[in-house]
């Protein structure tokens, strides 16, 4: 269970730094936010400095990445100037995806890609409503990390860490249907049918779902 041991899982997550620079034309973004349990944000740093090696990226360019998302610990380090994290024993969030940031794989700061970066973290409420707000706003259903990296950018901009008029990626690594319980009291019941187009027609008629967020008027 514990990803931190296993190297293949880290260079897999290395891919998805490749795939941010391809996708935006081979460049580096200003700002990366991502959900850090497993070391992804080493990952997606080593991948952006690989693409610079090799010159499919500007040179220059990987330092203006920064990092943020991480559950505690590692916010806590970061946050408190420790040289060490302090692992929690029982960690009680509802981004369980997160929970192995307990045990983090990056235990030294100075080799760390955070240092002149930072780390925040996002209460279960704040994840909550980051979800929800992505929902709303792009039609995306994220699971609960997808709802800290949303709740962390949110932070980091508000506490002018990022600039509001600079490019943003925010990592959103997970679907929503796994993580269903986490907004169970914020949505609406969803509307249970058969599985057949009649029962559809029948619950919306002209095919128009009517299932929406709880206060909103969007359907």
């Amino acid at each position: 269970m514990n990803v931190n041991l296993r190297p293949y899982y880290a260079e897999g997550s290395k891919t998805f730094g490749y795939e941010i620079a391809e996708q935006l034309g081979w460049r580096v973004p200003q700002h990366v936010v991502c959900p850090m349990a497993a070391a992804a944000d080493r990952q997606i740093h080593k991948a952006f400095g690989e693409l610079e090696k090799i010159g499919l990226v500007a040179s220059g360019t990987c330092g203006c990445t920064r990092s943020g998302g991480r559950l505690q610990p590692i916010a806590d380090m970061v946050k408190n100037n420790r040289d060490a994290h302090r692992p929690v024993r029982r960690p009680n969030t509802i981004a369980k995806s997160l929970a192995s940031a307990t045990r983090p794989t990056a235990t030294s700061r100075p080799a760390d890609p955070l240092v002149g970066r930072w780390c925040e973290d996002a209460t279960d409420d704040e994840i909550r409503e980051a979800m929800v707000l992505l929902a709303k706003t792009e039609g995306i259903f994220a699971e609960t990390a997808g709802g800290v990296t949303v709740a962390v950018a949110k932070k980091l901009i508000e506490q002018g860490r990022i600039p509001r008029d600079e490019e943003i990626v925010i990592c959103v690594t997970g679907n929503g249907l796994k993580t269903q319980d986490a907004v169970a009291g914020v949505v609406e019941e969803p509307a249970v049918i058969r599985p057949s187009l009649e029962a559809f027609s029948r619950r919306w008629p002209g095919g128009r779902a009517g299932v929406g967020l709880k206060g909103s008027s969007h359907r």
